[in-house]
């Protein structure tokens, strides 16, 4: 019976897997790409709604008490919506300074940084653009970011955290270089966006975004920006209008009409868009958009 009650608990030990929650999907497939089997990873949010605005649900607040590790975007993306179920779920093992708790931020160098900050200027993040998973580019650090924490948290199974990120980082490089080789032609594009949503990508295709739907973030359109922003996209001649799944869609169809543009909806997170359930479809849908 000892020895019975002895292996039981043996195996028990081999094959608990890590309880990790991530704030949204790219996160998770990240992570179950480099933690495979050793892992049970759970997303919070909804990808088809908008990222700085997800509904504190109940349910996950008992999601969160019961994981080991929670993995989040940062750039105060998550301000609006996470604190409140973290300090519900009051689970210290993934509090903000914790083995637990990851920001992968910390593994980017972020851009549009604010002189200022202040409402003026609509809803703004002091630390700059945090929609920088939406390049390619940017994945890997990320990637890297998270096999060190499994690594840490996990220690005696290091080495295949270690080889699983190799494999991917080799994945999402011959991706990259894919990509660029087939888009390389796209320098020198100019775009519109509805929000400053894919800065970075815009960056690494050396593509112009010369506005946005917005008058400021968070700001609905007015009437009188949007016809200045149809008259600047005729004078500069721009034909793509690079639109989100979440926000409303009819004033980007309206100057599409009025400027002969085509409007392409773009992801912003994996299973944004129906279909697109990998980060290679993810990544190379957000190319397509952008470049074609």
């Amino acid at each position: 019976m000892k020895i019975l009650l002895l292996v039981t608990l043996l195996t028990t030990a081999v094959f608990a897997q890590v309880n990790i929650a991530t704030t949204y999907n790219y996160l998770t497939k990240v992570t179950q790409a480099i933690g495979g089997d050793l892992v049970n990873v759970t997303t919070l949010s909804n990808p088809k709604l908008d990222p700085h605005f997800i509904t504190p649900k109940p349910s996950l607040i008992g999601k969160l008490r019961r994981e080991d590790l929670l993995i989040i975007n940062g750039g105060q993306l998550e301000i609006g919506w996470l604190p409140p179920l973290l300090k519900s779920a009051n689970n210290p093992k993934i509090t903000q300074g914790a083995n637990g708790f990851l920001d992968v931020s910390g593994a980017v160098e972020m851009i549009n940084k604010p002189r200022s900050v202040s409402r003026a200027y609509g809803d703004i993040h002091p630390d700059g653009n945090p929609h920088f998973a939406i390049d390619i580019y940017n994945i890997v650090p990320i990637a890297e970011l998270i096999s060190m924490k499994l690594s840490l948290i996990d220690p005696s199974n290091q080495e295949r955290y270690v080889k699983n990120f190799k494999a991917f980082k080799n994945n999402m490089q011959a991706l990259a270089n894919a990509l660029a080789t087939k888009y390389k032609s796209c320098k020198g594009k100019k775009v519109v966006q509805y929000h400053d949503l894919f800065n970075y990508a815009l960056q690494s295709y050396g593509v112009q975004s010369i506005g946005n739907i917005e008058p400021l973030p968070g700001i609905s359109p007015s009437s009188k920006h949007t016809i200045e922003l149809i008259k600047k996209m005729k004078d500069q001649r721009v034909k793509t209008i690079l639109q989100d799944v979440y926000h409303e869609k009819k004033t980007a169809k309206f100057i599409a009409q009025k400027t002969g543009a085509t409007v392409k909806v773009v992801p912003h997170d994996i299973g944004a868009i129906d279909g697109i359930d990998t980060l290679e479809a993810f990544y190379t849908a957000i190319a397509k958009a952008i470049c074609q």
